[in-house]
């Protein structure tokens, strides 16, 4: 008998405690599943976002997005332009609202 009330509780113990939610934004844009993990607006530049962001699987580090310029900042330093249909557009068209 102690075994079965054992067994209970411990069930009832396992299905109680949730797992960690991975909080994350999904969007099919134009044709490529955009990801974004984490996401901050500047405060002195309100038009300047970072964040890191997966494009169809593939996780990109964190980079700045500035929605001004469309123009996107690595974390290296390099300035490339959004590409179409990119990250950069979703961040900018849909989130600077």
């Amino acid at each position: 008998m102690k075994y079965i009330i054992f067994s209970v509780a411990l069930l009832m113990f396992l299905f109680a405690v949730a797992p960690p939610a991975a909080a994350s934004f999904c969007r099919n844009y134009n044709g490529n599943k955009i990801c974004i993990f984490s996401i901050k607006r500047s405060a002195k530049n309100y038009w300047e976002y970072r964040a890191e962001v997966s494009i169809n699987g593939v996780k990109k580090p964190l980079e700045i997005y500035n929605c001004r310029t469309r123009q996107k900042i690595q974390k290296n330093g390099n300035i490339i332009k959004f590409t179409p249909n990119g990250a950069g557009q979703l961040i900018c068209n849909v989130l600077n609202k």
